[in-house]
């Protein structure tokens, strides 16, 4: 059986390979997985449901067969696992009876579902601080969030506990936690990842499904697993050239044109420490033989901002409504998830409509910059992880206008790919002048992953973070080493 320290040091593919080669058994695995949760949790309170004292079943050809991951409590469902959307509204919901695509696909591909993480309310703030049960804390200070809405799996993942966990995102859910607590964060490209079968699509095409990892590696390889239009799904995207995992492994990369933005929203100054991090990422491109300017595509900051705040009330509005015309009980919903609400019922079809002609503005703009920049480099958030507290989703002060702009103005540039649809991927490229990750974001032209996972992978080779760990971490407890 492997030590905590030995476990906690390989990525996905590394502990597949021992199961596959017999040095280590999937139960072995499994148990050492299951003692490192029962010693992290009490400290990051990062799982809704689990952990699983039984791995769930999965394929045992599959190629990573007997590797530990946990799914996020929101969106993707697992059959017989209970779902509850980060929601006391949804404390009580039943198990569903099937596995959602993705779900079924993560079985294929062998990985062994631990656990269920937690979700702040319905993935609708970027920390997950929970009212229902609680907030999910960072290992790298357990005082601050691990970021959101995936904030339980990034926390997982960064403690050792599994290699790789779910994620969602919808104007950032996988990058922000990924960034905040030293991860890998991919979000594919729109239609990349079927999110079926019982959705079309959520937030008007905003929201994708994949996962938070450890190395560019795991990403790409999961995401050759994974990804592939399916049946009855309303967005597809064509197939790669070539499968992700030759693109981390290709020795003789092109030269690229890669434009750098060191600024916060709407070009306002960032602090030292994040400019920091933009510019030793610059400074390796460089390095590495591409192109480098600074510049900026010329969006409506604002614009966007009120078209992004018209599409998340009506999203959230279609999540609530009908739960609260079914006689759930209002009180059990944040105070923001009901303004939000509210204020999505309240639109009419042209507010909408004019939401949807503010997005295609932005879409046609980042289109025509990709066609001059293979790669936009921006920060992923303004600083590091926020308090437990920060941002309070249950406080009734807020307007629905208000929480969405204090939501997005930390992560500058994170919605803009969920509404163009772009991939964009988050590496933990520096750190705080205290020692806290800092995520610095690439993002591509539509389904361009492959110039993203490429250079993710060269950036992980010239900045290496792996010697890079939280201060709350299974080699960190006492038990077994």
């Amino acid at each position: 059986m492997l030590s905590w320290q030995e476990y906690s040091s390989r990525d996905a593919v590394d502990l597949a390979n021992l199961i596959r080669v017999g040095e280590v058994t999937a139960a072995e695995i499994h148990q050492t997985a299951l003692e490192a949760a029962h010693a992290i949790e009490p400290r990051i309170g990062a799982f809704t449901e689990g952990p699983f004292e039984s791995a769930q079943p999965s394929d045992p050809r599959g190629e990573f067969a007997g590797v530990p991951f946990a799914i996020k409590d929101l969106l993707i469902t697992a059959a017989g696992v209970p779902s509850h959307g980060g929601s006391a509204a949804l404390a009580e919901g039943a198990a569903p009876e099937a596995d959602s695509i993705l779900m079924s696909r993560f079985r294929a591909a062998g990985l062994n579902l631990i656990g269920t993480t937690k979700s702040p309310e319905f993935g609708l703030s970027v920390t997950t601080d929970q009212k229902w049960r609680g907030p999910a804390r960072n290992p790298w200070d357990t005082e601050r969030s691990p970021g959101g809405s995936s904030g339980g799996s990034a926390a997982l993942v960064a403690a050792g506990i599994v290699p790789v966990a779910h994620a969602n995102d919808g104007a950032g859910s996988i990058r922000i936690p990924a960034a905040h607590t030293g991860l890998v964060g991919l979000k594919p490209s729109r239609g990349r990842v079927p999110i079926g079968p019982g959705q079309q699509e959520l937030m008007y095409g905003n929201v994708v499904e994949f996962v938070v990892t450890r190395t560019v590696r795991d990403s790409a390889h999961l995401l050759d697993l994974v990804h592939g239009n399916a049946p009855g799904e309303k967005y597809g995207a064509p197939a790669p050239a070539r499968p992700y995992r030759e693109e981390v492994e290709d020795p003789s990369p092109r030269q690229l044109r890669i434009a750098v933005t060191a600024q916060g929203w709407d070009g306002q100054d960032i602090p030292p420490d994040v400019r920091n991090a933009i510019e030793i990422t610059a400074a390796a491109l460089v390095e590495l033989g591409h192109v480098v300017e600074e510049v900026k595509p010329e969006i409506d900051w604002e614009g966007f901002l009120a078209a992004l705040t018209t599409t998340w009330c009506a999203g959230t509005a279609a999540a609530v409504v009908p739960l609260l015309r079914a006689g759930v009980d209002r009180d059990l919903f944040e105070a923001t998830t009901v303004a939000c609400a509210e204020a999505g019922q309240a639109l009419s079809p042209v507010e909408l409509a004019v939401a949807f002609d503010r997005n295609n503005t932005v879409s046609r703009i980042l289109g025509s910059f990709y066609q001059k920049w293979d790669l936009w480099v921006t920060p992923t958030s303004v600083g590091p992880a926020p308090s437990i507290g920060a941002f309070d989703a249950d406080n009734p002060q807020y307007t629905a206008a208000e929480w969405v702009r204090r939501c997005v103005l930390p992560y500058p540039t994170c919605a803009v790919s969920n509404v163009t649809g772009g991939p964009a991927i988050t590496l933990p490229l520096a750190q705080s002048s205290d020692g806290l990750p800092l995520g610095v974001q690439l993002s591509a032209d539509i389904y361009r992953e492959d110039i993203l996972l490429r250079t993710a992978a060269q950036l992980e080779h010239a900045l290496p973070w792996a010697t890079c760990g939280p201060a709350v971490h299974v080699t960190t407890q006492k038990g077994r080493r």
